[in-house]
């Protein structure tokens, strides 16, 4: 497979995954028109129930979602590696780390936390200040390891001896990302809010409302929640009831 129809495929710059996204969303409406799943943020029509705003840390978090997924795909990607190598096909995984750079790295991270969050948590009481160094760091080591998954996924199959270490950046990646995201969810963005105020935050919600268009061209979270769906289909990975925990011994 050549380099340009596998970018075309995974969808690896900004612009081009938020075409490719959009028209496979676009379905055939009643009369036989496409139409665009994209309801955020708009209000009330006739007939139909009234969409309700999403708010700037709401926005934040639920994008928190779709990369908790995409970590849900390593996780399990890792379990494949080590039992059967090719059982997993690489694309999966280009996607995946796809999906986080388009989405959770130059969207998410660079466009809105790195901007407008970390900025006022770093001069704001309490201890969230404290983190922002830490979090920036693992910004940058975020991004090492995803350019590292796409290089070793890049071809059809997975090398023999990528394997291991490539399940091994896979495991440290979740295992930093999940306390990255709680750790966020949980100190940042409610410093966030709290040193923002109501009237500001009801702005910036627009303003990364705006950012999200300028980036995707469309509904951006719409999009890569699709794309996640996607992968998670494609792996056997959309059941959420095969993940319900076993009862304890007795």
């Amino acid at each position: 497979m050549d380099s340009k129809r596998r970018q075309l495929i995974t969808g690896i710059s900004l612009a081009g995954a938020g075409v490719l996204l959009n028209a496979c969303r676009a379905t055939p409406g009643p009369s036989g028109s496409a139409t665009n799943e994209n309801t955020k943020n708009e209000g009330p029509k006739t007939g139909e129930e009234e969409t309700l705003e999403v708010t700037a840390t709401e926005d934040l978090m639920r994008e928190h979602g779709i990369l908790r997924r995409a970590l849900l795909v390593y996780q399990e990607s890792v379990v494949k590696l080590r039992q059967d190598a090719a059982s997993l096909p690489p694309e999966a995984l280009e996607k995946t780390a796809n999906l986080f750079r388009v989405f959770g790295e130059d969207y998410h991270e660079k466009k809105l936390e790195e901007v407008f969050i970390f900025p006022t948590v770093r001069t704001a009481p309490g201890m969230a200040a404290s983190y922002v160094d830490v979090l920036l760091k693992q910004h940058t080591s975020g991004r090492e390891i995803t350019n590292y998954v796409l290089s070793i996924t890049k071809d059809d199959r997975i090398a023999t001896n990528s394997v291991e270490p490539l399940a091994k950046a896979l495991e440290s990646f979740v295992r930093m990302y999940e306390h990255h995201a709680a750790i966020e969810d949980t100190v940042i963005f409610p410093a966030w809010k709290s040193a923002t105020g109501q009237g500001q935050l009801d702005e910036l919600g627009e303003k990364f409302e705006e950012i999200e268009h300028e980036q995707f061209g469309d509904d951006g979270f719409e999009m890569a929640l699709k794309r996640m769906e996607e992968i998670e289909n494609s792996l056997g990975l959309s059941n959420l009831d095969m993940f319900t925990a076993p009862a304890p011994p007795k």
